[in-house]
Parts: structure tokens; sequence; C-alpha cells
């Protein structure tokens, strides 16, 4: 069950409407980068969250916050529409290029939504939720989360490059400081549930003793004319789960040519393929 109190999770104010800082903030409602990928995720990801409820709980509270995220995007966008030239929307219709003196503004917030914001990006596209990372093991959803926290801190300073309006940087400088927080609180699941040396490799449930060990910490080397890849950490020393050593090798191929053999009657092929 949720509960809403009708006020913002944080003020939003906007001086100088900006139409075309409103395209760019569905950026951050509606883009793979955005507020509802990373809400959908986590909620999608406490639904299915087993074990210890504390990490289910984790998960629910930070979905709800950023449902906050979006409802507070949603008003940015609304409040920098108010300086489109709505006067000029009938004019599209009829003469695409009466559509320039929309100066870049998406006519998707002017035609579709009356000046308000979308479950789509900067382009119009609505998000379709293909970016949701929901897999049942812990670990693994974990760490998506940094990633997405990340991306998600990325754009969130790009905006906030963007614009000079007072209140829009306010309120980013906002979003980007929670976007730290939720990095740090994901690392900090992590550190509970053991850390590199025991979340590592995901699913850690899976006995490495039946894996191509051979292969488990090779950094492989695919260089036309057998040369060896550029060093790094990931090539030489104790590898990050404390359950080997990085090596490199040149991989050369261990199998042979596929050979699919004929097409089966039926299958719609060729008869030179039968």
């Amino acid at each position: 069950m949720f509960y809403t109190d009708g006020k913002l999770q944080y003020p939003v104010r906007v001086e100088r409407p900006d139409p075309v800082f409103a395209r760019a903030l569905q950026q951050a409602i509606g883009g793979v980068e955005g507020e509802i990928r990373v809400c959908m995720q986590y909620f999608f990801q406490a639904m299915g969250a087993r074990g210890n409820p504390k990490f289910r709980d984790l998960l629910l509270n930070t979905a709800t916050e950023e449902l906050g995220h979006i409802e507070m995007l949603a008003t940015a966008v609304a409040l920098n529409l108010e300086g489109a030239p709505v006067g000029d929307q009938e004019r599209v219709a009829d003469d695409p290029i009466a559509g320039s003196v929309l100066g870049g503004v998406n006519l998707k917030n002017i035609l579709s939504s009356g000046l308000s914001a979308m479950p789509v990006d900067s382009d119009g596209v609505p998000f379709d939720m293909s970016h949701i990372y929901a897999s049942g093991n812990i670990a693994a959803d974990m760490t998506s989360n940094i990633a997405a926290e990340s991306t998600g801190r990325v754009l969130a300073v790009r905006l906030y490059n963007m614009t000079d309006d007072p209140g829009m940087k306010d309120m980013l400088q906002f979003l980007i400081a929670r976007d730290t927080m939720h990095q740090n609180q994901w690392l900090a699941a992590l550190e509970e549930l053991g850390g590199a040396t025991e979340v590592f490799p995901i699913p850690n449930s899976h006995p490495q003793d039946e894996e191509k060990r051979e292969f488990s910490y090779s950094y492989l080397g695919f260089k036309q004319d057998g040369s060896e890849p550029a060093p790094g950490r990931w090539s030489e020393g104790e590898s990050i789960d404390g359950n080997g050593t990085f090596e490199t090798r040149n991989m050369e191929p261990l199998g042979e040519e596929p050979n699919l053999g004929l097409a089966r009657p039926g299958t719609g092929a060729q008869a030179e393929q039968l």
C-alpha cells in the first residue's frame, strides 16, 4: 500500500521557463537512465526478493522515493513548458515549417499532454520497461543498481550543466545527492552480503569446481597478430573474488567449423539446402 500527502519531496521552482530544457528533463523521467527505470527496477526487485526481508525493505523504500523524484521532474517539466509558444500549435498541423518556431520543443508535450510531462524520453519515445533488471539474485540486482544510479547521476550532472536557472540547479543538486546515496547504499548492501570475496562470482551458489576453471581468470586476447592485449589489474595478480589468479593468454579456436547439415523438409528452405 502506498500513501501520499500531496507535497513534493523537495522544492521545485522555475524562475525562467525554458521549453527546450523541459524536453531535456524528459530524459530524466522516461529515458533509459531516468527515474521511471530505477523506480520500476527497484519495485520489481523488491517483489521478487527472497531471503532476509531487510533487502526487500531497502528496495521497496527506495522505489517509493523514486516515485517522488518522478513527481518532482514532472512538475519541473510543466513549469518549464509555461514558456512554450502555444499560440503556434494550431499552425503546426497545416505547416510543418511552423514547428521550427518551437525551437526544439518536444511537440508531444504540447499536442498530446497539454504542456505536461509524459512517460517518454527527450525524443518523445515512451519508456517500454525493457531496461528493468530484476533477476531474483540479490547480488546481481544490487550490482545492476549501482550501474543504474551511476548513469542516472551522469545524466543529472549533464542536465545541471545545461541550465542557468537557479531553481532547476537547486533541484538537480538534490537529485545528484540522492544518486550519491543510492550508489553507496547498493555498494553497502553488497558489502553486507559479504563483499567481493563472498558475493562474486554471481551466483555464488554455483560450485566453481564444476566450471571450466582454466578459463575462470584468464584475460583472453584476440589480436590478429597474436600479440597480447594491454595489461592491467585484470590480467595479473589475485582475482578480485580471491578465488584465483589472473593471467593473460591468447585465445585460439578450440572447436571445429560448424556444420548444421541439410535443412529439414517443410521448413521453407531452398531445394539446394535439402
